[in-house]
């Protein structure tokens, strides 16, 4: 039921369908485990990931749940520091940020094909793989820069605070000298979905420090040429003030 609203979920029926999916995760005041809330939120999820083009209005829903998710909603054993029950849409924003966060720790190697995509450490390389491998690898690249790219709209929403996207540039460059493909273009899916917003002249000192590794990153012999371009490109982005090239182009 969940999936098939999902499916017809768009900006143009937003409102009359997100009610619908808000629904069906309030029958979880009928139960004292939010087994149903869960599954929503892991569907919902599974979605933003799938469809990156899309996760600015998967995050749209998930700050209206935030909103609407009834009080009555609410987990045996699941309490504030103060000892008091977490409820409706506090408990669903718990959730959606435990499961994100447990897909962010896990990275996308070792999503679907752990193997395959560990392979996939640069583009001239994955014409080795077998054609099994190859798809699965991509697949899971695809995820994982489309769970950055939900985690960037969450923040712009508020639902993440800026601590955390910190925190997550913080891991995504914890490893300069011995870089993985995967943690440099999550970095940078992050840093062009959030990286106008977070650099603002009170966090200036932290994004120097971020550009400055980015730029060691992009001469370094280790990294493929591919994802040095990448960098490239978005240490240019704040270079333009966080302008598009194709907004710059307009102008012209």
């Amino acid at each position: 039921e969940v999936r098939g609203l999902l499916d017809k979920l768009t900006m143009e029926r937003f409102e009359s369908t997100s009610n619908k999916i808000i629904d069906w995760a309030n029958k979880s005041e009928k139960e004292k485990d939010g087994r149903i809330l869960i599954q929503v939120i892991h569907l919902i999820i599974e979605r933003a990931i799938d469809e990156a083009a899309l996760s600015d209005m998967y995050a749209r829903l998930c700050r209206k749940m935030t909103e609407q998710i009834s009080p009555n909603v609410q987990v045996e054993g699941i309490r504030n520091p103060e000892g008091k029950p977490i409820t409706g849409g506090q408990l669903f924003r718990k959730y959606l940020l435990d499961r994100c966060q447990e897909d962010f720790e896990r990275g996308w190697a070792a999503q679907e094909a752990p193997a395959a995509a560990a392979k996939v450490e640069a583009s001239e390389n994955e014409a080795t793989l077998h054609p099994k491998e190859y798809l699965a690898a991509q697949k899971a690249r695809r995820q994982g820069l489309g769970l950055m790219k939900f985690i960037g709209e969450l923040f712009k929403l508020q639902i993440l605070t800026e601590r955390i996207m910190h925190e997550c540039i913080k891991k995504l460059l914890s490893n300069v000298d011995n870089p993985e493909e995967e943690e440099i273009e999550s970095l940078c899916q992050l840093l062009t979905t959030v990286g106008q917003i977070l650099d603002t002249p009170r966090a200036k000192l932290y994004m120097d420090i971020y550009f400055t590794r980015m730029k060691e990153l992009a001469k370094n012999p280790k990294v493929s040429s591919r994802m040095q371009c990448t960098l490239q490109d978005v240490i240019e982005l704040r270079e333009r003030r966080w302008i598009p090239p194709t907004m710059i182009a307009l102008w012209v």
